[in-house]
């Protein structure tokens, strides 16, 4: 392991880093107007909503109907029901309004999460005095991938809008480049 520099002297970026893009998520979310329009209303949510409490359904995912499973896609009526449509999946939470002290917390646990993880990979790959754009190279790109990539599948599998993940593709960009800023001038 010689010539690797510890996690523990990366300690300040690391922290520098998941407080920077938590403050930059959070305006993103909350300020910033792109993000406003990824979750459309529902027509008629009032009926929507009877019928799903008629179903007693917990917090939990759910895809309807029956067919769009490898198990439906063996009975002829589900299959017919996936033709016929609607099809998607459901995501249910508890309900109640979000526990915002609880689900910040945890955010903040997963930008850390994300900085120790860019700090190791680049402590293995980066020398003592290695100059801030390589750093700043192998910071962003891997913070880019850990904040983006899991984003496409999802529109890819699930349905979720390719304008919500272009939108959250391009924060996942801004998060990336301010995570290889701070590594870059931290580097020991």
């Amino acid at each position: 392991m010689d010539g690797y520099i510890s996690i523990a002297s990366l300690w300040l970026p690391i922290v520098l880093s998941a407080v920077i893009v938590f403050a930059a998520a959070t305006v993103a979310w909350m300020v910033l107007p792109h993000h406003k329009t990824d979750w459309a209303g529902v027509p008629n949510e009032g009926s929507l909503l009877e019928a799903l409490r008629g179903l007693g359904l917990g917090r939990g995912q759910y895809v309807f109907p029956r067919g769009m499973t490898s198990e439906g896609w063996k009975d002829p009526d589900a299959k017919a029901d996936v033709e016929r449509g609607p099809a998607g999946y459901l995501v249910l939470v508890e309900p109640g309004p979000p526990n915002m002290g609880k689900n910040l917390g945890l955010y903040f646990l997963f930008n850390l999460g994300v900085s120790v993880m860019v700090a190791y990979l680049a402590s293995r790959t980066l020398a003592v005095g290695t100059e801030y754009l390589q750093v700043f190279r192998i910071a962003a790109t891997i913070g880019f991938l850990a904040y983006g990539a899991a984003e496409i599948p999802g529109a890819i599998w699930f349905g979720r809008s390719w304008s919500s993940t272009f939108k959250t593709l391009i924060d996942a960009l801004v998060f990336g480049l301010l995570m290889g800023g701070v590594f870059g001038w931290l580097w020991p």
